[in-house]
């Protein structure tokens, strides 16, 4: 599903228009990101939590060279499912 199908599914499950989901979609998504940036956590219960995670740097192998190389230290985004999620998921 890309992101015109879910508005549209949006639109349809809400009685709202196609541009006023998609606005709702974006301000949702839009204040995800923030709370990211911001290296707080997004709890949905129900449906899952959005974190932060630093990952410290690294020394790694060039797989074409086989030379060492340093990967540099970063924050990645984790989600983990929620129950009601994962057991629909599962089904």
């Amino acid at each position: 599903m890309n992101k015109t199908e879910l508005v549209k599914k949006i639109a349809d499950a809400t009685g709202l228009s196609a541009a006023d989901a998609k606005k709702a979609l974006d301000a949702t998504t839009c204040a995800i990101k923030e709370a990211m940036v911001d290296g707080d956590k997004v709890q949905l219960i129900g449906f899952g939590t959005f974190s932060t995670k630093e990952r410290p740097a690294r020394q790694g192998v060039n797989p074409s060279s086989g030379e060492k190389i340093q990967i540099a230290a970063k924050t990645v985004v984790k989600f983990n499912p929620g129950s009601e999620f994962e057991e629909a998921v599962n089904k």
